[in-house]
């Protein structure tokens, strides 16, 4: 889409709305709008997950996040007097529906410290955007939607379709395994799916937690804590050998959570408390949203864990 994007960079000062307002910030907005739908949720997790390598992904109700970071040196050598460094970053926004919006913002260097030395700051932030772009048309299942619906409008041929949409994305990086894996076929009417018995783990899931689980997993109980809050509990549950993800909105996967109290340190408002569970692989003592209420979404206890276990997440 770098091609395209050329003629729709716009300069804002105030935000700007469409399906909702887009809290824009910034002085510079690239947008451009894709004439497919993206509606499917394993269409949208695929997006999510198959960059995760190359750019660092979220999702947040309809909308997935794609962030960029580097690193600007003022000269090649850290040892050398007056030597000056800054981390940057730009986000791409995809809004998903019945057509995707894909968006970027450019913000004033200042944003991220003091960088007014860095050269070409603005241009540089504009290309690392449009590469994501890109990236993520090229790589995802929204390249076969644009091929097949440049196939029924344009009337060509989808191996001249997909030339177009290589002539289009011309920042693109490679990254292989990004679409989606077909779905596994329903079972015949009738004819009821069992669940493999997980493994007893011998130690601590790797991390990160899946930010999205609540669209994969069920609520298999609920926990009532000293607080009388109930807490729900996603996923497996095989005793304390396996005890699945607990909280709907502070969020622990307690498999990958090794129980360093990190989280019940950071918390301004005392949302966490330890609770014992003996005999789990990973740790036996675990940080219990037992005031997950009380929650005021700093992210702080999010931020500071080792393993990523925590997800934190907005209410409604």
């Amino acid at each position: 889409m770098s091609l395209l994007l050329k003629d729709k960079v716009y300069t804002v000062q105030s935000a700007t709305s469409k399906r909702g307002v887009y809290p824009l910030h910034s002085y510079k907005l690239g947008l451009y709008r894709l004439p497919v739908k993206l509606e499917d949720t394993y269409e949208i997790d695929s997006i999510v997950s198959g960059f995760k390598k190359v750019f660092e992904m979220d999702k947040f109700a309809d909308r997935i996040y794609a962030t960029y970071r580097w690193k600007e040196e003022n000269m090649p050598d850290p040892d050398d007097s007056g030597y000056k460094s800054i981390d940057l970053e730009v986000q791409v926004e995809i809004v998903t529906g019945e057509v995707v919006d894909m968006i970027y913002q450019i913000y004033p260097v200042e944003k991220y410290g003091d960088g007014l030395w860095v050269e070409h700051y603005r241009k540089k932030a504009d290309a690392n955007a449009k590469m994501m772009i890109d990236t993520i048309l090229r790589n995802s299942v929204l390249a076969d939607k644009m091929v097949e619906h440049e196939v029924n409008t344009k009337k060509i041929t989808p191996e001249q379709a997909l030339q177009e949409l290589e002539t289009m994305t011309p920042l693109a990086q490679i990254v292989a395994n990004a679409k989606p894996k077909p779905k596994p076929a329903a079972p015949p009417p009738g004819q009821q799916v069992v669940e493999a018995e997980p493994e007893t783990p011998s130690g601590a899931k790797p991390g990160p937690i899946d930010v999205d689980f609540k669209s994969k997993l069920k609520v298999v109980e609920t926990f009532t804590a000293p607080s009388s809050h109930k807490i729900k509990v996603f996923g497996h549950r095989k005793g304390n050998e396996i005890l699945g993800i607990w909280g709907e909105f502070v969020s622990v996967d307690y498999d990958i959570c090794v129980g360093d109290g990190a989280c019940i340190d950071a918390c301004p408002v005392k949302v966490y408390e330890w609770a014992e569970f003996a005999g789990n692989p990973a740790s036996e003592k675990k940080p219990l949203m037992a005031r997950e209420p009380d929650c005021i979404f700093c992210l702080a206890c999010e931020n500071v864990c080792p393993v990523q276990a925590i997800k934190i997440s907005k209410k409604g």
